[in-house]
């Protein structure tokens, strides 16, 4: 997997704290930088943290699987991007973010919203990825995303959200199909 496929999947998994932050940004009368540094770097410290526990638990049976490991990588992809475009399409009025920055909100938000790069991580293992080149695109990815998904958040409201996560899914269904189409297809 080259480069351009990885940032790919960095901006597509970074969809969901990106959306997430942008809430953040809604919830925040008075924003200041140290809000959107906060957020980059929760967001995009577990975001990166993630896909490496992942990288690590599938490479140990990775061997055992190698036969299928695009359709399991596809299988992957597919569920957390259908997942996804499913929460796309939630109308919610706003969003249920309060304007908590403390060491609890903060820990629970960054695990919540990075649980799909687990699996990506796993998926990342089949593939015989570079996984120190994963994780820190992804994490910065997810950082630049999550810090200005604050500042969006602060200006534009709930308008993005949506969009975001839809793309975000999209994003992932397809890089699934290439990997299934680049392992299948003579």
């Amino acid at each position: 997997m080259g480069i351009a496929e990885l940032m790919i999947i960095a901006v597509g998994v970074s969809m969901d704290a990106f959306a997430v932050s942008i809430c953040k940004g809604l919830s925040v009368q008075n924003i200041r930088p140290r809000h959107a540094g906060q957020t980059a770097l929760w967001f995009g410290g577990f975001q990166a943290l993630m896909p490496l526990i992942g990288y690590f638990l599938g490479a140990s049976f990775a061997d055992f699987v190698s036969s299928v490991d695009h359709w399991i990588a596809f299988i992957l992809l597919g569920i957390i991007g259908g997942n996804m475009i499913k929460e796309s399409f939630h109308k919610e009025e706003c969003c249920s973010v309060d304007p908590d920055f403390s060491f609890r909100t903060m820990l629970a938000m960054a695990i919540a919203t990075s649980i799909d790069a687990l699996a990506i991580g796993v998926s990342f293992a089949f593939l015989k990825v570079n996984i120190w080149h994963a994780v820190l695109l992804i994490g910065i990815t997810t950082a630049l995303f999550s810090g200005v998904g604050v500042y969006i958040g602060n200006i534009f409201g709930n308008r993005y959200k949506s969009k975001a996560e839809f793309a975000g899914g999209f994003i992932l269904i397809a890089m699934g199909l290439k990997i299934l189409l680049d392992h299948t297809v003579l």
